[in-house]
């Protein structure tokens, strides 16, 4: 017991380390780093912005925003997963050995050993769609000049689509493609009928017209709809021809009225509007 009680007691020393006046280590330097980057990247946009054209902002934007073209052959059902029926007249697969309908349609019998092979018609459909996006590429000038003057490339948006290269005009709050309520072309439309024509030489694929028009604020006993929107086509027709387009390549010419408004807003401007569609080989 006197030994315990004579013994010296143990005492534990707790250092704390403060770094308060330290140099806080190097992660500042990360931080303005990533500051100086960001500001050379603001002031290159900038720079960007003031010495490029409209097309070249275009021909970049699109660089940075490449579209993927799907084959207009689908091979299965509309389900997440794709694929209903084992049999391909019930579905729009195009090749196999599965039909069982003693009938079946051109479009959807199965093609069997004998039929076309899936590849070779999956590299036909897609050198037709680069082909087309050559087509669309020298018409709006992406990548290089384009064949559509500055006042006509207001009017126009393009895309292809399983139908073909659809070329839709439109008209502008402060610039119609006709004169009001009637077929008249205003110079404008006129313009572009001309370029459509030079652009579409340069293949031979067939071309369909289609004509749309705006809802009509007026109650009317007759609705001029229909016609206008078909004489508008028509007219479109003969101005392509006109200007160079060989009339048998017009496959179709086609009136819609007011059916397919492009915008929600029924009596948009941006409804009236043509689409000069250059169809696909198989259309």
């Amino acid at each position: 017991m006197s030994g315990q009680s004579n013994a010296a007691p143990v005492i534990i020393k707790r250092k704390k380390v403060v770094g308060g006046d330290g140099h806080h280590g190097g992660a500042w330097k990360v931080a303005y780093a990533d500051f100086v980057t960001a500001m050379m990247a603001f002031f290159m946009l900038m720079w960007l912005l003031n010495a490029t054209t409209e097309k070249q902002r275009k021909g970049i934007a699109d660089y940075f925003s490449p579209t993927i073209p799907l084959s207009r052959v689908s091979g299965g059902g509309d389900g997440s997963f794709g694929g209903e029926s084992v049999f391909s007249e019930d579905q729009i697969a195009q090749n196999g050995t599965g039909a069982s309908s003693l009938r079946p349609t051109e479009e959807r019998q199965a093609m069997g050993q004998t039929g076309t092979d899936a590849a070779d018609t999956s590299a036909d459909a897609s050198a037709e769609t680069q082909e087309l996006r050559r087509i669309e590429e020298t018409l709006m000038g992406i990548g290089g000049e384009s064949m559509v003057s500055e006042a006509a490339a207001r009017h126009i948006v393009t895309r292809v689509t399983d139908e073909g290269l659809i070329v839709e005009i439109f008209d502008l709050d402060d610039e119609p493609l006709f004169r009001h309520y009637t077929d008249e072309a205003e110079p404008i439309l006129i313009e572009m009928a001309g370029m459509l024509a030079r652009v579409f030489a340069l293949v031979e694929n067939g071309v369909a017209v289609n004509g749309h028009i705006r809802a009509l604020p007026e109650v009317l006993r007759e609705n001029p709809s229909w016609d206008l929107s078909s004489a508008r086509a028509m007219r479109t027709r003969i101005l392509l021809e006109n200007s160079g387009l060989t009339a048998e390549r017009v496959q179709r010419v086609t009136g819609f009225a007011d059916r397919r408004p492009a915008l929600r807003n029924p009596m948009a401007p941006r409804n009236n509007r043509l689409e000069v569609i250059l169809l696909r080989s198989d259309m």
